[in-house]
């Protein structure tokens, strides 16, 4: 007799794939008052990505429009140096679920005293919390758990040293492989408004809540 018959009970299991999904996040890039454009090593980026994330400030919505016809997915956000129709496309908070990860994208979230806190009363659904706003790179995680990651800008330094954005990984529920690149900036003028032409790309490291360290790496 089978033993199945014979009411012997059969566990069954069920290997999954896990397969990543790539990210890449940016904010305040403000296009084009700022730049031109995004550098070439972020458009790559973003084409080669599963999901961007922008955490506002685009100034132009025409970026919003090549952005979402060269990436895979765009979960997005207006921040408040944005005009009617970014705000009329894009909403003030975005949420997506992310090979498990919980996300939310938010331009503002207040002063540094007290983020995560505060954050973390705000989006109590979300496992990380994607923002801008103030160009400053940023990665810390709250008493409960939330992740805050800023990526900077990778258009407007202002008093950082380096031009960034962030590149990670969402898989099986965690954020995992999160990288901070930077750009070396030299400055130089365009008609009336000062540019910046975008150097070779940098390895950076969040060192603190308030600044990065970096270290050029070769172009891509």
């Amino acid at each position: 007799m089978p033993e199945h018959a014979a009411g012997v009970a059969y566990r069954l299991s069920i290997v999954v794939s896990v397969v990543a999904q790539q990210l890449l996040i940016i904010a305040d890039t403000h296009v084009p008052k700022r730049a031109r454009d995004l550098p070439a090593e972020v458009w790559r980026a973003a084409e080669a990505a599963d999901v961007v994330l922008h955490a506002g400030d685009w100034v132009d919505a025409a970026l919003l429009d090549n952005l979402q016809m060269r990436s895979r997915r765009l979960v997005g956000v207006y921040g408040n140096n944005d005009g009617p129709e970014l705000r009329r496309r894009l909403p003030e908070v975005a949420t997506a679920t992310i090979a498990g990860v919980r996300v939310a994208v938010v331009h503002e979230t207040g002063p540094a005293i007290g983020r995560e806190l505060r954050c973390a009363l705000r989006f109590p659904d979300a496992d990380v919390l994607v923002f801008g706003h103030s160009h400053i790179p940023w990665d810390t995680t709250a008493p409960t758990g939330l992740r805050l990651l800023n990526p900077g800008s990778p258009t407007d330094r202002r008093r950082q040293p380096y031009c960034t954005y962030l590149t990670a990984a969402a898989v099986d529920g965690r954020l995992d492989q999160s990288r901070c690149t930077g750009f070396r900036a030299a400055a130089y003028r365009c008609g009336s408004v000062r540019r910046r032409a975008v150097g070779p790309p940098a390895e950076c490291t969040v060192s603190s809540r308030f600044s990065i360290r970096c270290a050029t790496t070769s172009s891509r």
